[in-house]
């Protein structure tokens, strides 16, 4: 036996080492990608709950400028006597 076949195994290991090294920086690599597009797609999600919120709430306003008056609840007692609030109870 010469001293050339007891360096392959070692060139062997070396080399996987350098392949399993190369492949966890890759996954690592697109780890990291696949992460920042979530954190990225979470952000532009919640600010678009935000304008829906907005527009929502926008909307209420116009309906209530707009829309027929909600019914009030008066404070002249009725024809019994008694104001509505008192005689819904």
């Amino acid at each position: 036996m010469d001293g050339h076949n007891s360096e392959e195994p070692k060139e062997s290991s070396a080399d996987m080492s350098a392949f399993v090294q190369d492949l966890l920086q890759q996954m690592q690599c697109r780890f990291q990608a696949m992460s920042d597009s979530i954190v990225t797609k979470i952000d532009d999600m919640g600010s678009r709950i935000n304008d829906l919120e907005q527009s929502i709430n926008d909307l209420k306003t116009e309906m209530g400028m707009e829309g027929s008056p909600s019914p009030v609840v008066s404070s002249k007692p009725n024809a019994d006597g008694m104001k509505p609030e008192e005689g819904s109870a």
